[in-house]
């Protein structure tokens, strides 16, 4: 999306609230009744992204004095993540800010919670054919597009590379492919000699990363999707004193480390905090849509009126110039967690 697009969406934003504050019906309808909860719930539950996400969802729902929850599985695994997500049903919270592991199998739980009474937003993962009303992440086709054109640049236009991959996961499938695809058009000779699935497994990416090297010892470049996968992939490229630029999507306190240590180029984040922010606002005014009286035919149709397909949360470049910006012992010094 473009720096235009971006601020005029925010410009519109802006407008909006001022309506909104000038409007004192509409205002008194924007706050939580006592006990209203909202829920945020994902996969893999201990890994660090989440952490600056559930703050953003946190802040946003404070302002609006509404409670909240933190949920999902610890596991990467489809099946415990759903059974988490009936578990927070039971609850019959306002709605539910979901990071989906993968997009069809959540179609129908997403479709009940919604004719149950529960809002669902998906984010940084999406679950498209659900009825869920928004889907906020980060522009995966940018990311993807960055990552090519900073190889490219550090590389040059004739040099091979290989990508570790997370397939069923729509976010972490789209950087990939993205960047193939954006390699094969523009830069057709570029070489790519490694393509293999980690899972967000670091010990599954420390092996793939050592069969890649040995297979293709002028390998020049890896990207990969998201940060669990990177941190076995530079053990192995340190063990094997090779020389790779690496890239990567996400951030965790490891590969921070690796970026001011000069072993990882540069992370593509996602801004965590307005991913959760947004989320939460996207949630909350699905969950009190009757303040809004669009000009179409929901009333008719059935449909909840305050329908957002995509928010850009937007992305920010870590390098060892910025990382301390990044750090996450830091930022949450003085916050609460729960």
């Amino acid at each position: 999306m473009s720096g235009l697009k971006v601020k005029a969406i925010l410009a519109t934003a802006a407008v909006s609230a001022a309506i909104l504050s000038a409007a004192p019906a509409a205002a008194d309808g924007l706050k939580c009744e006592p006990g209203e909860t909202y829920i945020m719930n994902v996969m893999v539950s201990g890994h660090p992204y989440w952490v600056p996400v559930y703050q953003g969802f946190k802040q946003a729902a404070e302002a609006f004095g509404c409670k909240t929850v933190f949920s999902g599985t610890p596991d990467y695994d489809i099946t415990k993540q759903i059974a988490s997500f009936e578990q927070d049903m039971v609850k019959q919270p306002a709605g539910i800010l979901l990071h989906p592991m993968q997009a069809d199998p959540f179609i129908e739980p997403i479709n009940r919670a919604i004719d149950s009474g529960t809002e669902i937003v998906t984010f940084a993962a999406d679950s498209p054919k659900s009825n869920r009303t928004s889907y906020i992440t980060s522009d995966n086709l940018a990311e993807a597009k960055f990552a090519a054109e900073e190889i490219v640049k550090q590389v040059g236009d004739s040099a091979e590379y290989a990508v570790l991959e997370n397939p069923g996961q729509s976010n972490h499938d789209l950087r990939v492919t993205a960047l193939i695809s954006y390699m094969e058009e523009h830069y057709p000779n570029m070489k790519l000699v490694g393509r293999q699935a980690t899972n967000q497994d670091s010990n599954a990416a420390y092996r793939a990363t050592g069969s890649i090297l040995q297979a293709n010892p002028n390998l020049a470049a890896l990207w990969i999707p998201e940060a669990g996968s990177a941190e076995g992939a530079v053990a192995a490229v340190l063990e094997a004193e090779a020389k790779v630029l690496i890239m990567h999507a996400d951030v965790t306190p490891t590969t921070l480390e690796h970026i001011k240590a000069g072993n990882i180029h540069m992370a593509l984040n996602p801004n965590q905090g307005m991913q959760g922010f947004m989320g939460f606002m996207a949630t909350f005014l699905a969950a009190h849509s009757d303040v809004f009286d669009p000009f179409n035919d929901y009333k008719v149709s059935g449909y909840n009126p305050v329908q957002i397909p995509y928010v850009d949360n937007g992305f920010a470049v870590i390098t060892k110039d910025n990382a301390d910006s990044f750090d996450l012992n830091v930022y949450m010094e003085g916050r609460d967690p729960s």
